[in-house]
């Protein structure tokens, strides 16, 4: 039986507006089209560890967190981030820098030239809800289809520009000309429908759609491997991914140090490109992706997060030999921040317990409740419950 999601804060923390956890502040930076010079990424190592716990996350929206900063600290994080051309001075509009951009791209192409034209017109489109974002997909192939958007930007079978709003499987035709004045177009429209949240509610709501969405994207794509020789143009990446979306600033200075000048894509995996490197090995990332962590999604859970009554990443290590090809997802309660998308095994922290979904969210009906951690230790996974 499928239940109704429950209610989460309808925004996401950011650098000037930061959200309050079990352990401190989160403090989210989004990178400017998703990319990270290694001058920028050794310096939120350092605020990581100055003010923060030492750890940086990897979010699915291709941003960056620095956690536990006390409050007093604040002020001192964003001045630092302000020098690292990491902040921007309007609070409003890092809000709405919802960008989401594939990062298998090339260096000069289409893909960062519509990134940067979108994030200039920023101040002029419409005022829409805190969480609305974009995804910029335009290779020949698309990459991002898990990420979350309501407006993709991405391209046609003949390689031409297609807007599509999300929940609606075929696009208008755009180009880089117009770009900007269709997706004007495309906000205006969302905000005048009732209830506008997100995009792919209100198309399905809607009795009709007023733009000639006709045209078919390019067709889905496999995200890279994790390892080296990632290919892009006339450029060469190592792809790491991180445990549960953390990795520890030492570990990721003691890579950057030895691969100097090398520039990050942080992607909405939970992983980033380290671009004109092959293959370095780095301590505390994932660099092939048969892992077995790699079938695990678990958030901070408790004492990191408020609402969370179980710890779960150590228990989600020691389940992650056991995890099933469908997924499995240690939530510390029913938001489910950590997947929104149905597991075959979701595992939902419920007064200190577990309780455990088949083929469903966090918020849907267990068939087991009251769980420990040593039962789900113990448990015979792949015998029926």
């Amino acid at each position: 039986m499928k239940a109704q999601a429950p209610s989460v804060k309808g925004w996401c923390p950011g650098a000037h507006r930061p959200m309050m956890s079990g352990d401190g502040l989160v403090v989210r930076i989004r990178p400017r089209c998703g990319v990270l010079t290694q001058a920028q990424a050794l310096g939120l190592c350092d605020v990581a560890e100055q003010y923060g716990s030492g750890v940086l996350d990897l979010t699915s929206r291709a941003n960056v967190q620095i956690r536990a900063v006390a409050e007093q600290n604040h002020p001192a994080v964003l001045a630092a981030l302000m020098d690292l051309d990491l902040l921007d001075a309007d609070a409003n509009i890092e809000t709405r820098r919802n960008i989401v951009v594939t990062p298998i791209r090339a260096a000069d192409g289409r893909t960062g030239r519509i990134c940067h034209a979108l994030a200039q017109a920023l101040t002029d489109l419409p005022a829409v809800p805190a969480k609305f974002g974009f995804v910029i997909d335009d290779g020949p192939a698309r990459l991002l289809a898990d990420a979350s958007g309501d407006i993709r930007i991405e391209a046609a079978q003949d390689g031409n520009l297609i807007l599509r709003l999300d929940g609606m499987d075929h696009g208008m035709r755009t180009d880089e000309a117009r770009l900007i004045k269709h997706i004007t177009a495309i906000m205006a429209w969302f905000m005048a429908q009732p209830n506008p949240r997100r995009m792919a509610g209100v198309v399905a709501a809607a009795e009709g759609i007023p733009f000639e969405c006709t045209v078919q994207p390019a067709p889905f794509a496999a995200r890279p491997l994790l390892g080296p020789d990632i290919q892009m143009e006339t450029n060469i990446a190592t792809h790491y991914g991180a445990p549960f979306g953390q990795v520890l600033a030492s570990d990721l200075r003691s890579l950057l140090i030895r691969c100097e000048g090398a520039e990050l894509r942080i992607t909405p995996w939970r992983s980033f490109l380290l671009l004109g490197t092959n293959g370095t090995e780095a301590q505390g990332l994932i660099t092939h992706s048969d892992d077995p962590i790699l079938r695990v999604d678990a958030c901070p859970g408790a004492p990191l997060c408020p609402s969370a009554s179980v710890e779960t990443r150590a228990l989600a290590r020691a389940l992650a030999p056991m995890a099933p090809a469908g997924g499995l997802h240690l939530s510390g309660c029913a938001k489910g921040c950590a997947r929104a998308q149905a597991a075959q095994i979701t595992l939902v922290g419920q007064n200190g317990a577990f309780d455990l979904v088949e083929n469903g969210a966090a918020w849907d009906k267990p068939v087991k409740t009251g769980l420990t951690a040593q039962a789900l230790i113990k448990m015979k996974w792949n015998e029926p419950r």
